[in-house]
C-alpha cells in the first residue's frame, strides 16, 4: 500500500483554531498525513523550508508568503495551496519554474464582508462608535443628527461577488445604488455610473475593485476631492486601493466626514495605526470575513483540493496547471 501524501499546514496554533478549524483538519487528515506548524508565530521562509522538507503539499495561511526560496529548495513539493483568494505574496513564476502547482480558494466570505459594510454604514451614519467611546470614558455625549440608509446613496466601485451581494442588500434597505465598473455590463435596478458620478453623489463610497497595479491608490487625492463633505469612505477590500497620505490629508481638512476601514497597509492588511487611531476613523482589524461560515468555506475547500489532487484531478482554483509538471507524483 502506497504511503499517504504528506501535507504541511502553515497555520500557527491560534490561526489553526480561528482560520482553519476542526472540520477542515479532519477532512485533510482523512486523505493525507498532516504536519502542523510547530512554531507559535507566522512561520518564516527558512522555517517553512525546514519543516516541509518531506511534504508534497503545503497549505498556507494568508500571512505566510510563498517566496522563491520555498520552490527552489523543496524538490519534493508538488502543490502550494493558499487558504485565501489573494495570492499576491506567492511567487507563482518561481512555482511554475519548478513545476509546482499553485491553488487559491474561492470567496466564501461574500455575505460576511457585505454584512460588515452594511454595519459600517449604520455605525458611521448613526455615530455609534462615537457614542460608545464617550460613554466608556464616563461622558454623557450630546445627540447628533444621524443619516438613515433608506434614501441614502451607496456608491460602489468594482462589481464582483461582494459588490453584487452588497448592492442587493442596499436595494432591500431602500438605498439608491450607483456602481462603476468599466469591465462589467450592469443591468437595472443597478445604476451604472462613471467613477466621478459615484464619488460625487454617494453618501457612502465603497471601493471593491480587485487589487492590481491598475487600481493601486484608486482612491487618491483627486478622488477624495470629488466626494461630498458629508460622505464616508468605507474600505473592506484591500488597503492598496487607498492612498493613505491623501486620505489623512482629506480627514485633516474635513473634506469628507470620515472613513471606516477593515483593511489597510499594516501587517496582514490591517488598517494602519496612524489612521485607525483618529476620531474620524472607525477601524476593525481585517475581520470582515472572520465568521465561522466564511472561514470554514475556504479551509474545507483546500482540504478538498488536496483530496482531488491525490485522486489525480485538478481542482477549481488551480492557477498554473500548464506549468505543474510534478502533478503526476501525487496520483495514488
Amino acid at each position: 500500500m502506497a504511503a499517504k501524501v504528506r501535507v504541511f499546514l502553515t497555520h500557527s496554533p491560534d490561526m489553526l483554531a480561528n482560520y482553519y478549524g476542526e472540520r477542515a483538519l479532519a477532512e485533510l487528515r482523512a486523505v493525507a498525513e498532516v504536519k502542523l506548524n510547530p512554531h507559535g508565530h507566522v512561520i518564516t521562509m527558512p522555517e517553512l523550508v525546514a519543516a516541509a522538507r518531506d511534504c508534497q503539499i503545503i497549505i498556507s495561511d494568508r500571512q505566510t508568503p510563498g517566496e522563491a526560496i520555498v520552490f527552489d529548495s523543496l524538490p519534493d513539493l508538488v502543490v502550494f495551496e493558499r487558504v485565501a483568494v489573494d495570492i499576491r505574496n506567492i511567487d507563482v513564476a518561481a512555482a511554475s519554474r519548478n513545476g509546482v502547482l499553485v491553488t487559491q480558494a474561492s470567496p466564501g466570505f461574500v455575505p460576511a464582508v457585505a454584512e460588515w459594510i452594511v454595519g459600517a454604514m449604520v455605525d458611521a451614519g448613526r455615530h455609534a462608535t462615537h457614542y460608545a467611546g464617550a460613554y466608556r470614558r464616563g461622558e454623557d455625549p450630546e445627540p447628533i443628527m444621524g443619516r438613515q440608509l433608506r434614501g441614502s446613496t451607496l456608491g460602489v466601485i468594482g462589481y464582483g461577488a461582494i459588490a453584487a451581494y452588497l448592492c442587493s442588500l442596499g436595494q432591500a434597505l431602500g438605498m439608491r445604488v450607483l456602481v462603476h465598473d468599466p469591465y462589467k455590463k450592469l443591468e437595472e435596478p443597478i445604476v451604472a455610473a462613471s467613477k466621478d458620478q459615484v464619488l460625487a453623489e454617494a453618501d457612502f463610497v465603497v471601493p471593491l475593485a480587485v487589487a492590481t497595479p491598475e487600481t493601486e491608490n484608486l482612491i487618491n487625492a483627486a478622488a477624495l476631492a470629488r466626494m461630498k463633505r458629508s460622505a464616508w469612505l468605507i474600505n473592506a477590500s484591500r488597503g492598496n486601493l487607498v492612498d493613505e497620505g491623501a486620505l489623512e490629508q482629506a480627514l485633516d481638512e474635513k473634506r469628507i466626514a470620515g472613513a471606516v476601514m477593515d483593511v489597510g497597509r499594516a501587517a496582514d492588511q490591517k488598517p494602519s495605526l496612524h489612521l485607525a487611531k483618529r476620531s474620524n476613523v472607525i477601524a476593525t482589524p481585517h475581520i470582515a470575513g472572520l465568521t465561522p461560515e466564511a472561514i470554514e468555506h475556504q479551509a474545507v475547500e483546500t482540504a478538498r483540493q488536496a483530496a482531488a489532487l491525490i485522486r489525480g484531478e485538478v481542482p477549481p482554483g488551480a492557477v498554473n496547471t500548464d506549468k505543474a509538471t510534478r502533478l503526476s507524483r501525487l496520483k495514488r
